[in-house]
């Protein structure tokens, strides 16, 4: 529909006047859903909880949606279970540094309010004890074998007879 509303016709008069020419045309007919009623939603069911089902019917990434520092709130509380599949403390202190890093970056952007939400520091030694508290004990290592005592036989030296 490209046409304008042609001036002197109230909006009512001229959208009632699409509809109809679009029903004479069977613009209408055969559409999915033609005959049943809307899906009802409930009066408690709030727009942020509409959005979130709609993203994760699409596959959507929830966090994407979040406000940038809200995001970053998230992401330090996820540290711990991320940090649990990393195979070394390099790697935990590696993942940690980066979080504090776009932190303090975010920190130095000018927010869009001063009602925005802002992250702490992940606290990184905290994070590694954590890491450290979860992983399981290494097994003792085995004792080396002792090594069998040899004695020295002297052959000019001969044993006492008895």
């Amino acid at each position: 529909m490209t046409e304008r509303k042609p001036p002197g016709v109230s909006f009512e008069t001229w959208v009632d006047s699409q509809i109809a020419q679009g029903l004479e045309r069977g613009d209408f007919d055969n559409l999915p859903g033609a005959g049943k009623p809307l899906p009802r939603r409930s009066l408690d069911e709030s727009a942020y909880e509409w959005v979130l089902e709609k993203a994760r019917q699409e596959n959507l990434d929830v966090f994407g949606m979040l406000p940038p520092g809200l995001a970053l709130r998230k992401e330090r509380d996820d540290l711990p279970r991320r940090a649990a599949a990393l195979p070394s403390e390099t790697a935990v202190r590696a993942l940690a540094d980066d979080y504090n890093d776009r932190v303090r970056a975010f920190w130095r952007r000018p927010q869009e309010s001063r009602w925005s939400p802002l992250p702490g520091l992940a606290d990184v030694d905290a994070l590694v004890s954590e890491w450290l508290d979860s992983r399981p004990e290494p097994e003792p290592a085995p004792p080396p074998p002792a090594a069998p005592v040899r004695r020295r036989r002297f052959p000019w030296r001969r044993r006492p007879r008895d």
